[in-house]
């Protein structure tokens, strides 16, 4: 096969302890998967069935990395979340089968130009400029759920400049990760290769050139990121 330009390269994550890498599908995110996030924006966390939102699959940065401050924002924050790497796929996948699914897990950076996404939702459109922008995922290497089992409770904690914004515990989490992989599988088919960022807890805050953002999951490597001018 031919084409009228050399196409992309396919975006990858590391695999903790492994030379291959984890060759990334789609990006997938929940949103307002802690209840006290949820009402610090403005919304009553009652368990509705949770709502998703992509990113681009390019949109990925690995760990240790200087990043610039995205444009057309004055807002950027920052939203620590387990990312769930899913290494079998499948639609309609029962809660109880979820975890035969999951290759293993990260930590993420859902980042977010949030006056952008005021101004989406206040009109009513989609998210897609506040949330999927050029650098709006940084993760982590995978760690392989062979090595560090299936992860339902630990920490989870975000530092900016070493002052602690997030902390909180998986087990606070609204939906678990079976069951957004249940619901989700409702709506797309899963594929080998798809990330799902779960969900923020409280805490979420700004971000300004030379911010040094870091960010951790119990059992997990330690998201470490910087913020250069954009």
């Amino acid at each position: 096969m031919s084409y009228a330009f050399q196409p992309p390269e396919t975006p990858s994550v590391a695999i903790k302890g492994k030379s291959e890498r984890f060759p990334v599908h789609r990006i997938y995110c929940v949103g307002r998967n802690y209840a006290a996030h949820a009402r610090e924006m403005g919304k009553d966390p009652d368990r509705e069935p949770p709502f998703f939102f992509s990113k681009p699959a390019d949109s990925i940065v690995p760990n240790h990395a200087s990043i610039p401050y995205p444009s057309r924002t004055a807002n950027l924050h920052h939203e620590v979340e387990l990312v769930v790497a899913i290494g079998k796929g499948g639609k309609n996948i029962p809660v109880d089968r979820a975890y035969e699914h999951i290759y293993g897990y990260a930590v993420g950076n859902d980042l977010t130009r949030r006056d952008l996404q005021f101004e989406a939702r206040d009109k009513g459109r989609p998210w897609d400029t506040a949330k999927g922008f050029d650098n709006a995922a940084p993760i982590t290497a995978i760690t392989p759920a062979e090595s560090s089992g299936h992860l339902s409770q630990g920490k989870i904690w975000l530092k900016v400049n070493d002052e602690l914004r997030q902390q909180g515990d998986l087990r606070e989490m609204i939906w678990s990760a079976p069951e957004i992989i249940a619901e989700l599988s409702t709506l797309y088919e899963l594929a080998p290769g798809d990330l799902i960022y779960t969900g923020t807890p409280a805490g979420v805050g700004p971000l300004n050139p030379g911010d040094r953002i870091e960010a951790g999951i119990d059992g997990l490597d330690t998201l470490v990121t910087t913020i250069a001018a954009s």
